[in-house]
This record gives C-alpha cells, sequence and structure tokens, in this order.
C-alpha cells in the first residue's frame, strides 16, 4: 500500500520535530509558573523566555496573553473587549460565529472579499464603539482580507479590530490590530495552546487570575515553550507552496473542476476546488480509501455535514457548496504529493462522467 499522504494541514499541521524536542525537554523539569519557590521562579522565567520568543517570531511588539488556542482567544476578545457591540464577517470560523452569536453581520463579494462600502455604512451615524471581526485569512478558502485598509477605515472613531489569524500567523506578517488570535498546532506547535495578541491592554476588561489578570488558569508552560520553537522554525518551505497550489488549480480547471475564489489573493497553502456532480462527502471517502485525507470545509463543522456557511456568504447555491473540498499544504508536502491527488481527482471525475453519461 501506498504511504498516506495528508493534505489537511488547515485543520492541523503534525507537529514540527523542533517543537516536539522543546516540549520534550521542558516536561523532564518543571513547575508551576505561579509558585513562590526556585522551580516555580525557574518555570516563570521560561515561559516569558517563550512570550518574548513568540512576539519576536512573529514581530509582534504589544502584549501576549496565552489561552488555549484561537477559539479561546476569539471568545476572550468578543466578551471582555470595551466595546458596545459587535460586527462581524459572514465568513468568519465557527469559533467566532458562536462566541459572538447575536452579532451584526458584515457581507462579502462572490470571492470572499469584506463590503468596504456597507462596512463604512455599519460604522457610521452612531457614537457606540464597535469591535469588529474580520479574518486575515479565510480557513476554507484561503481567501486574505486586506485588513491594513480595513483597519484604517475601523479605526475610525475608535472602533477596534480583532483579526483572526490562526492561518495566516508564522506564515504571513501579521496586522497592526487591536487583537489578534493565533492557534500553535496550525503551525506545528502542540494543540491545547494559542494566545491572543492585545495592542493595548487597556481595551480588554481583566478577568483575575494568571496572565496579568486576563486569563485565569495555570499557564501550560511545555506547551508554550514548544509554541515558540514552531514559530521560530524556517518558513522556507512557504514559496515552494506557492508553486504547488498554482500548478494544482491548473490542474483541477483543466479537468472541469472549478477552483473557489480564483480571483481573490489567496494564501499559497489553502484551496478549495469544486467537483461538479459528486458531492464531497462521496470525495472525501474516494480520497481517503486512496490514502489521501483532505477535508470538506472547517474542521470544526465538516463532520456536522452542514453547509458551508462561508460557500453560501459567497452566494454559492447548496448543491454547488455540496461539492467544494478543501487541500491544504505544510513544510513537508511536494510536488510527487500534487501530482498524487491531481491523478486520484481525474480518476473521480472521470467516474463522475462515466455514471452521467
Amino acid at each position: 500500500m501506498k504511504e498516506r499522504l495528508y493534505l489537511d494541514h488547515a485543520a492541523t499541521t503534525p507537529m514540527l520535530p523542533q517543537a516536539r524536542e522543546a516540549m520534550a525537554a521542558a516536561l523532564e523539569e518543571w513547575a508551576n509558573p505561579s509558585s513562590p519557590h526556585g522551580e516555580g521562579r525557574a518555570a516563570r522565567a521560561a515561559l516569558e523566555d517563550a512570550r518574548t520568543r513568540i512576539k519576536a517570531a512573529l514581530d509582534w511588539p504589544h502584549e501576549l496573553i496565552f489561552t488555549s488556542g484561537a477559539s479561546e482567544a476569539i471568545a476572550l476578545a468578543t466578551s471582555c473587549s470595551k466595546a458596545d457591540r459587535t460586527i462581524v464577517s459572514t465568513v468568519e470560523h465557527d469559533a467566532v460565529q458562536r462566541a459572538a452569536a447575536d452579532a451584526e453581520r458584515l457581507p462579502v463579494d462572490r470571492n470572499g472579499i469584506v463590503d468596504g462600502g456597507k462596512l463604512n455604512w455599519l460604522l457610521a451615524g452612531t457614537d457606540s464603539r464597535a469591535l469588529v471581526a474580520i479574518q486575515s485569512v479565510n480557513n476554507e478558502t484561503g481567501v486574505a482580507q486586506d485588513l491594513t485598509d480595513l483597519d484604517a477605515r475601523i479605526a475610525v472613531g475608535g472602533n477596534l479590530l480583532l483579526a483572526d489569524c490562526s492561518q495566516s500567523a508564522g506564515k504571513w506578517p501579521l496586522p497592526d490590530a487591536d487583537f489578534v488570535a493565533i492557534s500553535a498546532h496550525k503551525l506545528g506547535g502542540s494543540p491545547g495552546i494559542g494566545a491572543l495578541l492585545v495592542r493595548d491592554l487597556a481595551e480588554l476588561h481583566a478577568l483575575g487570575g494568571q496572565e496579568k489578570g486576563y486569563r485565569p488558569g495555570t499557564e501550560n508552560l511545555p506547551a508554550a515553550i514548544g509554541f515558540a520553537a514552531a514559530v521560530e522554525a524556517p518558513k522556507g518551505w512557504l514559496g515552494r507552496a506557492e508553486g504547488l497550489r498554482d500548478h494544482l488549480d491548473k490542474a483541477i480547471e483543466q479537468e472541469g473542476g472549478t477552483v473557489v475564489a480564483r480571483d481573490a489573493d489567496r494564501i499559497p497553502t489553502i484551496a478549495s476546488y469544486r467537483m461538479p456532480g459528486v458531492a464531497a462527502s462521496a470525495q472525501l471517502i474516494q480520497f481517503d480509501m486512496a490514502g489521501i485525507a483532505v477535508s470538506a470545509g472547517s474542521a470544526c463543522s465538516s463532520g456536522s455535514l452542514k453547509p458551508s456557511h462561508v460557500l453560501a456568504a459567497m452566494g454559492w447555491d447548496e448543491k454547488e457548496a455540496s461539492e467544494v473540498i478543501r487541500v491544504s499544504f505544510g513544510p513537508d508536502t511536494k510536488r510527487a504529493d500534487i501530482y498524487r491527488f491531481i491523478d486520484t481527482w481525474k480518476r473521480l471525475a472521470k467516474e463522475a462522467k462515466s455514471r452521467a453519461a
């Protein structure tokens, strides 16, 4: 049997060797960073060193609050920011949709790009202060938003920007947003740790406890150290990923498939494709049987088989959206892997055409 091929890095990237080794060493000898004794003080020093290293690697000069992941970081920002109301784009991750269920909605166009005119309208004519949640990169389509322009619009009137950078952190520069949510396991660290990056802690209500009073609970020191090692790992593979994605886009189109948001600016590590006439659920089974791991949209919702709210917001009808799968690359993805995926895609598409004939 062929070795299995993993093309679902947007769901989680396997831990990098550097992160595993750093965590293993930290697990050998660690203590509660809040303890006053020598062991506790050493643990505190190691935690602060990890915090400093992550901020430096991400070129973030402000504050960093460790959390259990991006979902908690998002929940912390939406529940504790000093804003009067919340606005979220219609293509945000489920974690944002859950944390801000009553928020005002900001539509997107066919390519998944936020409607700037609608944003201006939502922010105008009111003295209330808004927290606006917009992803840096969409987790299903890879579409990137121009957060520099959007932040300038949002900042007028003292509004706040929350950027979910789970898919872009460690790959692209971070936006200078008021709040940035990141997750270690998306970039080769361990699951169970992430961070909320904060431009100004004065914009966040404190909860008490650890992390300067903003996140109660004993810090996960070994995971934080692994997080730092993962963020510091070389990123030279990203240039290769762009070539792989472009090659895959062209091959899919040649076989009659559709590239989701083909004309949008997209991160090179994520792409979504429609195979007309073949349900995504059937595609996943067939790819899995061929030894290839891909997904249908977000890992947090693909198991429910519910229609993608992201594709619906972009104007896709339910049938079209039900035929879309996501392919995502990581540090070890090679050109031979893309050829193998394309060969399997061709076979499945050919079989579907034969059945339809």
